[in-house]
């Protein structure tokens, strides 16, 4: 991985869930039941519609929210908050990882289709509190979720961000998309790479990768 290819790069964009924590920490899943419990206690359906519903939504807006707002004009407010009352006991400090981002040049960023006091939570049980010139929501992004484009030019927008001199980290490869059209350097973080155009790197270690980086 040729550190030459990140030497433009002053501004630096995590995604949050299953980017700055492991996939087997499996947050998410606990998110996701209280997702479509929202869902049916929103809309009077049963468990089987609500889980049908929410792959709709996640394919068609790009997240269970969106959807819910353009379809069922669902106050955000109180989704945001019920969903990601979660534990975070799986979650534990990652040293190598702070050490990682703070080596970083430049502004570092947080931006996530959750919230952002939930972010500052993840953020506090991984050790990665004070890192972070910003840590964007989805509700920073008036609610538009990733990967819809306006979602990055929000967020772009109030952190003063220029994509010619950023780079993405990303587990998600569709909400690379943009960042790649905007001229950001790419990196998916999964255990599996993704042979896709717009992915410029893959990863499974961010941490090493990081650390890569800085040397």
């Amino acid at each position: 991985m040729p550190a030459s290819d990140f030497a433009h790069v002053t501004d630096w964009v995590f995604d949050l869930d299953n980017t700055l924590y492991p996939p087997s920490a499996r947050l998410f899943e606990q998110i996701e039941v209280r997702m479509t419990d929202f869902v049916m206690a929103s809309l009077g359906v049963e468990r089987p519609e609500a889980d049908r519903l929410r792959k709709h939504y996640w394919l068609t807006y790009g997240t269970t929210l969106a959807g819910l707002m353009r379809e069922h004009g669902v106050d955000p407010g109180p989704y945001l908050t019920e969903v990601h009352e979660i534990s975070f006991a799986a979650l534990t400090p990652d040293p190598a990882l702070r050490a990682g981002i703070e080596a970083l040049p430049g502004r570092r960023f947080v931006f996530t289709n959750g919230s952002s006091p939930y972010a500052e939570k993840v953020l506090e049980a991984r050790g990665l509190s004070g890192l972070f010139a910003g840590v964007y929501g989805v509700e920073h992004a008036d609610f538009h979720p990733k990967p819809d484009a306006a979602a990055y030019r929000q967020v772009f927008a109030l952190a003063d961000l220029s994509p010619a001199h950023a780079a993405m980290f990303e587990d998600d490869p569709r909400n690379l998309v943009v960042p790649y059209s905007l001229g950001m350097r790419c990196v998916h973080v999964a255990e599996t790479p993704v042979p896709l155009p717009h992915i410029h790197h893959h990863t499974a270690d961010l941490a090493g990768f990081l650390t890569a980086l800085a040397r």
